[in-house]
């Protein structure tokens, strides 16, 4: 596989479309089109291994619940259940995307960081963008008076009956890396 092009074919704010032109296992011409947090000509340029976003599992600890969000998703024109998420700002670290965006979206402040991932692609047939998982423990109210004009958000307390409810109702729509924790919260009551 040889990567002979690359073309940028949108210019917007935090989401741009690329063209590549490429040769394939057996020396065919191909073309694929993929979407990028990129602003660049060319997006394999990036040297960093930073993710381009922050997804927060946060888990309340006076409430022993797990916190997801229930958020409204212009692409699918209907509400998913997810985590709190956000772009990392300029200079910012994972701690601290995961600590404003927790904030912003929930009301809640993050206490302590359990864990966090490594920069992981979730749709790679689609998009380059990456994002770490932060698993932290959280404390306050929640509330949704921080939320941006352009969000939509319900803030969800789950216990671990709650959570297995959660995933055996068919119609709800789930962001992959929110189900993925969510089953294990249900069935092992940890994240």
């Amino acid at each position: 596989m040889k990567i002979n092009t690359v073309k940028k074919i949108t210019d917007c704010n935090h989401l741009n479309l690329f063209l590549i032109e490429y040769m394939d296992r057996v020396n065919r011409e191909k073309q694929w089109i993929f979407a990028s947090r990129s602003d660049r000509l060319n997006p394999f340029e990036k040297t960093d291994r930073k993710p381009d976003a922050v997804v927060i599992v946060p888990y309340h600890m006076q409430e022993k619940k797990l916190v997801m969000i229930k958020e409204f998703r212009v692409a699918l024109d209907d509400y998913q259940y997810g985590f709190p998420a956000g772009l990392m700002d300029e200079g910012e670290s994972v701690e601290q995307t995961g600590k404003r965006e927790l904030f912003e979206e929930t009301g809640l402040t993050l206490t302590r960081v359990l864990k966090k991932s490594p920069a992981v692609f979730s749709s790679s047939g689609m998009t380059d963008e990456s994002v770490s998982l932060v698993f932290v423990e959280c404390d306050g109210r929640p509330t949704t008076r921080f939320n941006e004009a352009s969000e939509d958000i319900e803030v969800l307390m789950l216990s671990q009956d709650q959570a297995s409810d959660l995933l055996s109702d068919n119609k709800i729509k789930f962001d992959v890396k929110s189900w993925l924790v969510l089953n294990t919260f249900a069935s092992q009551g940890v994240i």
